[in-house]
């Protein structure tokens, strides 16, 4: 039987989400990638229990994750019984839906009728009474706005969700939502979108200045850029890449020799203050406040144990966050 290291809660790793009571491990495990029906059962086992045996307390899904479409909650589930069923308490459990998920007109977007089947769905694969966030992963601009944050109401008014968050939203678009949920009196807490230090686009569309204004919390994903910022692809393409195993997230024409000057110099950048590509980024993203968690990925444990390291990365000067956007925007 599986025991957590006693040790888990001594580190700094802790952040509270916008203004609400709760706090997320600064960095999350995310379920994308590597825990569908064609990854290795045990080495999913081994990731989940070296996360939380170091602090990390959330872990990220959604109702679409695989491959297949639902996978990586039913194979979550079964970790949970087999392992965690003890610790469901010191755990976060997010699940979303928006993307496609069943044939016809009610399997994706933002209807009523999707968002709450879809949550009756994600629990009982899991094998779980309630999820401690439920997201709606995209905007639906052909369904109108209440009806969305009214379905979200009533997953947390039925105690099938403790929080809602909101994903890929913009901040004008946010800032809508947010005064509906605030009306039905829902801890509406974080938003989830794409942010690292090559893109900037929730910058671009007011979404991390609304978070700021409203005190909301924000978790990004693809911190890494899909691996372009680990550094793997300096010296090529290696053959257990991303790139090399099915191409359809990041492809081999991004590699442009623009990129790769980009990268280059971002990792002497990171070798000046000491550390590695990865960790600078992860960390990038953490030294603002209004960011409470970063979600990783990760194919092995040991991925999972060198981003940790961002969390006792040194902070960075004026003239380090300058040179970062000079690299990464070509100011």
């Amino acid at each position: 039987m599986y025991r957590a290291d006693e040790k888990r809660y001594e580190k700094d790793m802790y952040r509270r989400c916008g203004d609400s009571g709760l706090k997320l491990s600064k960095l999350s495990l995310g379920l994308w990638h590597n825990f569908g029906d064609t990854s290795s059962y045990e080495n999913m086992k081994i990731m989940c229990k070296t996360a939380f045996d170091n602090g990390i307390t959330h872990f990220d899904l959604a109702n679409n994750y695989g491959p297949e479409p639902g996978s990586a909650e039913i194979n979550f589930g079964r970790i949970l019984k087999e392992d965690f069923l003890p610790y469901r308490d010191e755990i976060i459990i997010s699940t979303k839906a928006g993307y496609d998920m069943w044939p016809g007109p009610y399997g994706n977007w933002g209807s009523r009728k999707y968002l709450i089947s879809s949550l009756d769905q994600s629990l009982k694969r899991m094998g779980l009474d309630y999820v401690d966030i439920y997201y709606h992963h995209r905007p639906d601009t052909d369904t109108p706005l209440e009806e969305t944050m009214g379905a979200l109401a009533q997953t947390v008014m039925s105690g099938k969700a403790l929080y809602v968050g909101l994903s890929n939203y913009t901040g004008e678009r946010m800032e809508e939502a947010a005064r509906l949920l605030a009306e039905y009196k829902v801890p509406f807490i974080i938003n989830q979108n794409r942010y690292n230090i090559f893109d900037r686009t929730i910058e671009a569309n007011g979404l991390k200045e609304s978070c700021r204004k409203l005190k909301k919390g924000i978790i990004c994903f693809s911190p890494l850029a899909q691996g372009l910022l680990t550094g793997r692809y300096l010296d090529g393409i290696p053959e257990d890449s991303r790139i090399s195993r099915d191409g359809r997230f990041l492809k081999e024409s991004s590699l442009t020799e623009d990129v790769m000057k980009q990268i280059r110099a971002l990792n002497d950048l990171a070798g000046k203050r000491g550390e590695e590509l990865s960790r600078m980024a992860l960390s990038w993203l953490l030294q603002d406040e209004v960011i409470t968690s970063v979600i990783i990925g990760a194919s092995k444990p040991e991925q999972i144990l060198t981003n940790l390291k961002a969390i006792d990365s040194p902070a960075f000067d004026e003239e380090e966050l300058r040179a970062i956007d000079e690299i990464a925007l070509n100011k």
